[in-house]
């Protein structure tokens, strides 16, 4: 059973989180995966996750990453909601890259399972992947409009 409440625990894991992510090469990573990765295809998805590719790094440290915080929340070490308010980022890579989950995990079967949860488990979660999933379609058509 969840907790229904955060408490000064949840506080502190979500501002190591938050550190976690000042660190220098994980803000590359993040960076990389907010404004360079926007895959429109299988195989943009399939090139990533090589290991030649530029980006590779970056989409495994980020999605690595934003699925550990969020396994903190499946597994019952922070609140679900709690740590949904604070970790908007890490709904942006999914939202890239939902259409093809099913492909991935085909190679990889646990991946994007937590974030996964946490959409289907937390109504802030839910919430805030709802409007990520609007802004990366937006900004996708603009781009591809822009080409």
């Amino acid at each position: 059973m969840h907790k229904d409440y955060p408490d000064h625990h949840d506080a502190e894991l979500v501002l190591t989180l938050y550190d976690l992510r000042r660190e220098p090469i994980m803000r590359a990573s993040r960076k990389a995966m907010l404004s360079d990765f926007w895959p429109t295809s299988w195989e943009d998805v399939l090139a990533i996750s090589k290991l030649d590719h530029h980006l590779n790094a970056a989409y495994r440290q980020v999605s690595t990453y934003w699925e550990m915080a969020f396994g903190m929340a499946r597994h019952d070490i922070v609140q679900p909601d709690y740590l949904a308010e604070h970790g908007g980022e890490g709904y942006w890579l999914y939202a890239k890259v939902l259409p093809w989950v099913g492909q991935i995990r085909e190679a990889s079967p646990r991946a994007f399972q937590n974030v996964q949860w946490m959409v289907e488990h937390s109504n802030t979660a839910r919430s805030m992947f709802e409007g990520t999933q609007a802004r990366v379609a937006k900004m996708l058509a603009e781009r591809q409009a822009a080409r």
